[in-house]
């Protein structure tokens, strides 16, 4: 087996997230762990407005698996998000107002992050060059005054 260069796990991850939705796919799972841990909050805190029982879990939980998937599976990122914001509207009924509006809030940032992805967009670095180019550019060209027509 020919030896190969090894990339740094740094920029392995850097590509890794370049391929996906990554800060919209967190971004839902940590709103989804943040209901979840208000959820095991102590008695004076809680507030328990809304459904208990089960559905108080299994949104929270729905949305951090949602948040994996989007980061497993980007194909399907869609149906996640669409999906991502529904749940994280659901748990303001279920699960103490969406974990105090903050693991709602992060669950619908997230979504929204998510659909709004574009796999085909080429990176920023690159577009942030051809700006600067294009400004070099314009700046080496005489610049001509208009003039007053009658």
């Amino acid at each position: 087996m020919p030896d190969r260069p090894r990339r740094e796990p740094r920029l392995a991850f850097r590509g890794w997230r370049a391929r996906r939705p990554f800060w919209g796919g967190l971004l839902l799972a940590l709103g989804g762990g943040e209901i979840l841990l208000t959820e095991k909050a102590s008695l004076k805190v809680v507030m328990h407005i809304g459904m208990q029982g089960l559905a108080g879990y299994l949104l929270p939980t729905l949305m951090v698996l949602l948040g994996l998937l989007v980061l497993v599976n980007p194909t399907q990122r869609l149906f996640y998000s669409v999906t991502g914001v529904l749940v994280s509207l659901g748990t303001w009924l279920t699960s103490n107002l969406g974990g105090f509006l903050l693991g709602l809030l992060l669950g619908v940032a997230g979504s929204c992050l998510t659909f709004g992805w574009l796999p085909d967009q080429e990176p920023r670095a690159g577009r942030r060059r051809r700006r600067e180019r294009a400004e070099r550019r314009a700046a080496r060209r005489p610049r001509v005054s208009p003039g007053i027509r009658s």
